[in-house]
């Protein structure tokens, strides 16, 4: 953030890379078109860029993106809504309503970001293996095989281990430790990679 602040463009893109898909996810959640939510999260970055030197605790500005983002969501949908009476009455719930889906949103968001995070860590050769077993549609394992140059049968093997060390980034496993049921969204490995092939 300090160095992003000071005008570092790759302190800045990094942040970018991290946090672009909390604001998606939250635009998804009030159904914006793709122009709204891109121009919802342009708003949202260019207030971030006039911010940046008064946010003090870098832990602070996951909330900070998401409550900037539902404030630009609900100035988009108002701008495509002139207020009638019964918005206008309406509104308090609505924005209750819409500071809930948030509030459930920001650990999904916050824990796929540091699944990507920490995907990128794994050796190229790992996170080779994995994308291909995560491909949509599934690729048969015989083509895994000629892939990478691979017998068909060390697949598994090197699934697991691959996953094992996945889990056991330090990112990982505190996010595993902070879970009430550690093996939700994908942390146990079974929605990064699926079974049955």
């Amino acid at each position: 953030m300090t160095r992003a602040g000071s005008g570092d463009e790759q302190a800045w893109d990094a942040l970018v890379e991290r946090y672009a898909p909390l604001i998606w996810s939250i635009c998804r959640r009030y159904r914006l078109s793709g122009a709204d939510a891109a121009d919802a999260g342009q708003g949202v970055w260019l207030q971030l860029v006039d911010q940046l030197g008064n946010l003090r605790d870098p832990a602070a500005l996951a909330g900070w993106l998401a409550t900037a983002t539902q404030r630009e969501c609900l100035r988009v949908l108002h701008a495509q809504r002139p207020p009638t009476a019964t918005s206008v009455t309406g509104t308090g719930s609505i924005a209750d309503q819409h500071t809930e889906i948030a509030e459930q949103e920001l650990p999904r968001a916050e824990r796929h970001t540091a699944l990507r995070e920490a995907f990128t860590r794994l050796p190229p050769r790992c996170q080779q293996l994995l994308a291909l077993l995560i491909h949509d549609p599934p690729l048969p394992y015989a083509q895994i095989s000629a892939t990478l140059g691979i017998p068909a049968c060390g697949i598994g093997p090197l699934r697991s281990r691959y996953l094992y060390k996945l889990r056991s980034d330090p990112v990982i496993t505190a996010l595993i430790g902070s879970e009430a049921a550690p093996g939700r969204d994908g942390l146990d490995g079974q929605a990064v990679v699926r079974d049955g092939r």
